[in-house]
């Protein structure tokens, strides 16, 4: 089994500056975040259980690690975490990112979008911990993330998360808050293609798209359209998209960057007696293919199922309460990096519980996850 996935993990954490006295440290800063991963890999969501857990495989640790003075208390995780500098966090995670995760494909969509981390706040903080994330639909991973104060602020960190990516034949897709000129400039710049949610903070916009859909005489005729239907659990969902060459129709269509067409996506699901409607605007680089189009809106959609409510249910993270310097933010990095992991093995088609469950008790599973063997493990072989 290769070892690049653990060696890159150690490797860029070595990388990190630490502040720590070198006469005062006892537990050296790459082998404390690698235990905090390898734990929240196999279930903890806590310090407490981070640190119960890698005293517990101490000895199985010791195969790839020195912990020359053993496993850190949950006090001393909490003291590292709350002053180690997030940025220099996030950019070790990308550099890891780049090194274990394949080189993404054309047309790749990069759904953009925020999540909030409800209990990271208390009565002296003035927001919970919101960070914005790039999540790859097509293989289910993180690329990057960056924290903001707060929601209203995504259009901030949008731009910063951008430039740390790598958008080239890609498909950006963002909600209504994302939805600015210069992101859409940013990400041509970068040769990338973007689908943007138009709500009401453009009202303008919004009213060209329906005015150029519903047409002034006749409905404006779409270039291509896609349909399709799904069954599940007594609900019946129809997704219909349309999509429609901007020309000239749409409001100050020339402050778009390379604007070609606008889509709309119209989902209408019943259950028993009730049926509802509801339709998105969007507005997009790509041409009006409404296949493509559909395709990137659906991904971007699942990335409530796929990261946010995988990191509520599979991690806790909404019941975090980390509120303590940067302990949040450099947690909130730990959970993605094993959510990573879980993701990229394919060995074992399992759910992230199953997995993370199996992580716990199999020392062989685990060692897969993290892409290493231990000395027994080649023995034997």
């Amino acid at each position: 089994m290769e070892t690049e996935k653990l060696a890159s993990m150690v490797e860029v954490f070595e990388g990190l500056e630490d502040w720590r006295s070198a006469q005062q440290t006892r537990h050296v800063l790459s082998e404390l975040l690698t235990v905090a991963v390898c734990a929240v890999l196999s279930g903890a969501d806590d310090f407490e259980e981070v640190s119960q857990w890698g005293r517990e495989r101490l000895d199985w640790l010791r195969g790839f690690l020195s912990l020359d003075y053993g496993v850190a208390s949950p006090d001393t995780f909490e003291r590292v975490f709350a002053v180690l500098d997030p940025k220099g966090f996030e950019r070790a995670f990308r550099i890891w990112v780049g090194s274990v995760v394949p080189a993404l494909g054309r047309d790749q969509v990069i759904a953009i979008d925020g999540k909030t981390s409800r209990r990271t706040t208390s009565k002296a903080a003035a927001a919970p911990l919101h960070m914005v994330s790039a999540f790859a639909a097509n293989v289910g991973i993180v690329l990057g993330q960056t924290a903001t104060a707060a929601k209203s602020n995504e259009i901030t960190a949008i731009p910063e998360l951008l430039r740390t990516l790598d958008v080239e034949d890609c498909i950006v897709t963002i909600d209504a808050m994302g939805t600015q000129t210069a992101i859409a400039d940013q990400i041509r710049a970068g040769h990338g293609n973007y689908v943007l949610c138009v709500k009401d903070n453009h009202p303008k916009l919004l009213e060209s798209i329906l005015l150029a859909h519903i047409g002034i005489e006749t409905p404006l005729v779409a270039v291509s359209t896609s349909e399709t239907r799904s069954r599940s659990h007594g609900r019946e969902e129809i997704r219909r998209c349309q999509a429609f060459e901007a020309g000239n129709r749409l409001y100050k269509t020339e402050q778009w960057r390379d604007l070609h067409s606008f889509a709309v996506v119209e989902r209408t699901r019943t259950i028993g007696d009730r049926t509802t409607v509801e339709r998105r605007h969007y507005i997009t680089s790509l041409p009006p293919d409404a296949e493509k189009i559909a395709h990137a809106v659906r991904s971007h959609w699942e990335v409530e199922n796929r990261l946010h409510w995988c990191l509520d249910v599979q991690f806790a993270d909404d019941y975090a309460r980390g509120r303590t310097g940067h302990v949040a933010h450099n947690l909130a990095l730990v959970r993605h990096m094993a959510l990573k992991l879980l993701r990229l093995n394919t060995s074992r088609k399992a759910s992230i519980k199953t997995k993370r469950l199996l992580a716990a008790t199999s020392d062989l599973y685990r060692a897969e996850l993290l892409g290493f063997t231990t000395e027994e493990d080649e023995d034997d072989d």
